[in-house]
């Protein structure tokens, strides 16, 4: 089976945005750098402003550029660096859905920068014509764009863009996310475990009651990992 690796514009959200890519992107080492040490200096600041003596707090003297890097290089990475080209394959005549369930998610509120937590689901049917991609690329969409400042909504629907812009020629595309959001458990109402399920679907997942979105969601049933929705 002949693969073919593509770039695609994927991106949805004016740049800058804290859910969109960084200008300039993608960053260099050198650039990312830069930024880095820049965010230290500025978070040395907030820092002050919150009367925290961290420079002469053991636990604390390295806080400022503990969190630049962790923005830059693991918690905001998906607005500064590039996914790598996306594999694709003939489908060789496979017309059946393809679903991987259960794929983590780790992303952070734009609201008040608090860490987001759970699960993804993604569901797609292939055209006639269309093509497969490699599995791990699901995962480095949910990547991609769950490193970043994000609502669970706008994540949603920019998963399931890039998926049916990817999946060229597919039939539909479904994505479901469901998420904790530690705003909600440590600040204002203060509930834990209250989980956030979004939905997107197009093509032939649209309408409920049809077979392939029932196929869907009762593969989601099916060792869920406590996810069931």
């Amino acid at each position: 089976m002949a693969e073919n690796k593509k770039k695609y514009d994927i991106e949805v959200v004016q740049e800058g945005f804290a859910n969109g890519v960084a200008p300039g992107f993608p960053l260099s080492d050198k650039e990312k750098e830069k930024m880095i040490n820049k965010a230290e200096k500025a978070y040395g600041k907030f820092l002050d402003a919150l009367k925290c003596d961290w420079k002469n707090d053991p636990n604390s003297n390295d806080t400022p550029k503990r969190v630049a890097k962790a923005y830059v290089n693991d918690l905001w990475a998906g607005r500064y660096t590039a996914m790598t080209p996306i594999t694709s394959f003939p489908s060789d005549g496979y017309d059946g859905i393809v679903i991987e369930r259960n794929i983590p998610l780790t992303s952070m509120c734009s609201h008040h920068h608090q860490t987001i937590g759970g699960v993804v689901h993604i569901g797609y049917i292939v055209g006639q014509e269309g093509s497969v991609i490699g599995l791990s690329k699901l995962n480095r969409i949910v990547e991609h764009f769950g490193r970043r400042g994000a609502i669970q909504e706008q994540l949603t629907a920019a998963i399931h863009q890039a998926v049916d812009k990817i999946c060229e020629n597919n039939l539909g595309v479904i994505i479901t996310v469901v998420a904790t959001h530690n705003c909600v458990s440590c600040r204002g109402v203060k509930h834990k475990g209250a989980a956030m399920v979004t939905t997107k679907a197009s093509g032939v997942f649209r309408h409920n009651g049809n077979d392939a979105r029932q196929e869907f969601f009762n593969s989601l049933k099916i060792n869920n990992g406590g996810h069931q929705i």
